[in-house]
């Protein structure tokens, strides 16, 4: 199965056979196309292979293989959409409520169970939609502390408090690692055993050729575009790969926690570790999905369907058009994956070994800088839910899910709607109701530097329902926001709002600046 972005169409002889092509002599025809497309790739990746070095050759060698195994899914499968007709509802104990997982209580020996798990962060994004450079797990988000500095207070805090050894891994890629491990030095001294390991690096293709753009293994210079990190389904044959996987299972860890590094609702929750470990009906799950109910913002997101008698996550690009509103319905399909994965380490070992993880490919189109349309093809980490034995979703509170994306996510989080405690963010007890405010800041605010600089201090948002700011605007001190506030300055105005300033439920526009004398 192929996931194509809305509109993808590529002019590539694949698809062009398939129309030109009647159906008889087709298929075999195609066969033989697409069998020396296959050798003119292998040839092309035993050329790049041929300019490693000595110590780049293994690890370089895992990685084309990888590719090429993913290439000859590509080639193989039809199709961007699932049958629709076979997408059901999900059985009713197959996405457990929370609560009944808590409601089960902790047993005397929490501790040993915490020595069972490993968390794992996915680090391999970049904070360059935020306008920053290097990883996006660097970037400052509360109180000076970073994405990383957050995750490693809330395992230390674990390990502490239990007198246990939770180890954390990172999931790096070839954009992060190096300056990830700079940064780690910083942790020596905290209660926190980390370990990394590097996704794959596999190279572009190009969209009309299909053969990859790269020339060598190098990526600097000309090469700096021809290579990409393939997404977060490479997890499982990455840590397999980098002999963590059986390091682990060596020391008799079972489970990973996996989420992403930018997820900062995303902290080791007890009740559902010992749900996984000690199950209610004796049978383990080998992956459990935490999903949460859908808002309309969240209408996109992954959804867990039944499918041939089993649970799979279905992506928006996997659905045919004609169905695309009837994904989008927050009444027919009403929860979303936050890509919290409880997973088995023995199963992701037996499966590797197998060869059995399946996930989609998501086919995902680019413009390189020198205007080459290239194709980069992904896998994501949660699509592999219907390759495990006894997987399970549970329905967890909204809190669970608090991703920073953009400055809008960040303001939210820097703000005292919530408070920081060993790491973990809790809404404040002072704000009156659970939900979070809706947060929309125009393009003068994308970049975190820009973004800093338009608020002298946060504003109070305790009471605050809705934002919307767009144009040139600045926030002194000690602002507070209540209710719906809409502020928008037109193209060459300017808006100051001023320091101490109470603005609720009201629309500001035009022009107001507030000059120093």
């Amino acid at each position: 199965m192929l996931l194509y972005p809305a509109g993808f169409s590529f002019a590539s002889l694949k698809s062009d056979l398939s129309k030109a092509m009647s159906q008889d002599g087709a298929s075999q025809f195609q066969e033989v196309i697409r069998q020396e497309l296959e050798l003119s790739v292998k040839k092309e990746l035993e050329k790049i292979l041929t300019t490693a070095s000595s110590h780049e050759f293994e690890h370089t060698k895992k990685d084309l293989d990888g590719f090429r195994k993913l290439f000859h899914r590509f080639l193989q499968e039809k199709g961007p959409s699932v049958d629709w007709g076979k997408i059901q509802r999900p059985p009713e104990d197959s996405i457990q409520p929370y609560e009944k997982i808590k409601a089960r209580g902790l047993p005397d020996n929490i501790s040993s169970v915490l020595n069972k798990l490993v968390v794992v962060k996915l680090n391999g994004g970049l904070g360059t939609s935020m306008g920053c450079k290097g990883p996006k797990s660097l970037i400052g988000v509360r109180n000076e502390n970073t994405f990383l500095d957050l995750t490693v207070q809330q395992i230390e805090h674990l390990n502490k408090t239990y007198n246990t050894d939770v180890p954390l891994v990172l999931m790096n890629s070839f954009n992060t690692d190096e300056d990830t491990k700079k940064i780690l030095q910083k942790y020596n001294h905290c209660r926190v055993k980390i370990y990394t390991f590097n996704q794959s690096r596999y190279p572009r293709i190009n969209k009309e050729s299909l053969l990859p753009v790269a020339k060598d293994v190098s990526y600097s210079g000309e090469n700096t575009e021809a290579w990409y990190p393939p997404g977060h389904g490479d997890i499982y044959a990455s840590f397999y790969n980098s002999g963590l996987l059986d390091t682990f299972i060596g020391e008799g860890k079972e489970y990973i926690f996996v989420s992403n590094i930018d997820n900062l609702g995303a902290t080791v929750d007890l009740y559902i570790l010992n749900h996984l470990m000690n199950p209610p009906n004796g049978k383990r799950c080998e992956f459990v999905m935490e999903v949460t109910n859908k808002t309309r913002a969240d209408v996109k997101g992954g959804t867990l369907t039944q499918y041939e008698g089993k649970l799979r996550l279905v992506e928006i690009a996997q659905v045919p058009k004609a169905h695309v509103d009837e994904f989008k319905s927050v009444s027919k399909f009403k929860i979303f994956n936050t890509n919290n994965l409880w997973i088995s380490l023995a199963a992701v070992k037996r499966l590797q070994e197998q060869n059995a993880i399946d996930m989609e490919i998501i086919v995902n189109a680019k413009t390189l800088d020198g205007g080459l349309n290239v194709i980069q093809l992904e896998t994501a980490v949660g699509a592999a839910i219907k390759s495990f034995e006894n997987s399970l979703g549970i329905n967890v509170p909204r809190s669970r899910f608090l991703p920073v994306k953009t400055t809008s996510d960040l303001l939210l989080v820097m703000s005292n709607l919530y408070s920081l405690n060993a790491g973990s963010l809790t809404m404040s007890e002072k704000r009156e109701f659970p939900t979070v405010p809706l947060v929309k800041l125009g393009s003068s605010f994308t970049k975190v530097q820009d973004y800093l600089r338009r608020f002298e201090s946060i504003p109070d948002m305790l009471e605050l329902d809705h934002l919307t700011v767009s144009g040139d605007v600045t926030f002194g001190k000690n602002v507070s926001l209540k209710g719906t506030v809409i502020i928008i300055a037109n193209h060459g105005d300017r808006i100051d709002i001023p320091p101490g300033a109470v603005l609720e439920n009201k629309i500001v526009s035009g022009n107001l600046r507030i000059l120093d004398h």
